[in-house]
């Protein structure tokens, strides 16, 4: 399907959970968040429904985020329901790799194929810092391990304030060539003021060739991260609710002031 500014829409990054196992300082307060209600979070069942729905319309492209996707219960379950729609020729998932090592090799043997893990920095003290919560090593070895089981490619995902040639940067474009991984260099974002830019080493950020909606874990499709339009696919129906959301997406990100990071999807 195409927008009115001619962009082939067909990538469809769904949010499964707006929980996490980490509190990164650019992405969730402190204190954590008011989540959700589990009432309201969309079945695997309806999660399905809405992916066949949107390859049938077109997409061909998924990606399951969260918040941290491994920490929602029965994933690779999920997982395996995806992998079994017929017309998804790339599916991917982003997650922080905090609980790779344990769900490596059951994602892989349930379809999985290539994943995107958070790397910040490869100072164990500075990636505590960022975290607020994590340990450098659970990263470390859930890539270990996803590399083992054969996933490829893995992507890093670094966000960085302003460019690659930063010192954090640098080691984890280092030791990506150095283990065979990809890095992606996310410069930092700020929804509610509009400020973001384009991802080194992906097409993110590049407004004029964006081609993705994003489901919400709630059930709304979204059009554009930085954008509070959004259409209730339980409300509508999810074919009107993908048609609406492609009719009106923006040209470009302007802000965002109701959705965060953690309950869209970076």
């Amino acid at each position: 399907m195409f927008d009115r500014f001619n962009r082939r829409i067909h990538y469809l990054r769904i949010s499964v959970t707006d929980r996490c196992n980490l509190r990164c300082t650019y992405c969730m307060p402190e204190e954590g968040i008011t989540l959700i209600p589990h009432s309201q979070i969309l079945s695997f069942e309806e999660i399905a429904e809405i992916t066949r729905v949107a390859v049938k319309m077109g997409f061909d492209k998924v990606r399951i985020t969260g918040g941290e996707p491994l920490v929602r219960k029965g994933i690779v379950e999920l997982v395996r329901m995806l992998t079994e729609i017929e017309g998804i020729t790339d599916f991917g998932m982003t997650t922080n790799g905090t609980l790779l090592k344990l769900f490596a090799q059951p994602l892989y043997d349930a379809g999985l194929k290539r994943i995107n893990v958070s790397l910040d920095t490869l100072n164990p003290e500075r990636y505590r810092a960022i975290t607020r919560v994590g340990t450098l090593s659970d990263v470390l070895q859930g890539l270990q391990e996803a590399k083992r089981v054969g996933f490829n490619p893995i992507k890093l995902n670094c966000v960085v304030d302003k460019n690659s040639k930063e010192f954090d940067a640098l080691e984890v474009k280092a030791f990506a060539q150095a283990n065979g991984y990809v890095p992606r260099f996310i410069p930092k974002m700020n929804l509610e003021e509009g400020v973001f830019g384009e991802v080194e080493g992906g097409d993110g950020g590049n407004c004029s060739i964006c081609n993705r909606i994003r489901l919400t874990a709630n059930g709304i499709i979204k059009p554009c991260l930085f954008s509070d339009i959004g259409y209730n696919v339980r409300e509508l129906g999810i074919e009107k609710a993908i048609e609406l959301a492609i009719k009106n997406k923006p040209a470009s990100g302007l802000v965002n002031s109701t959705g965060k990071f953690y309950n869209i999807g970076g």
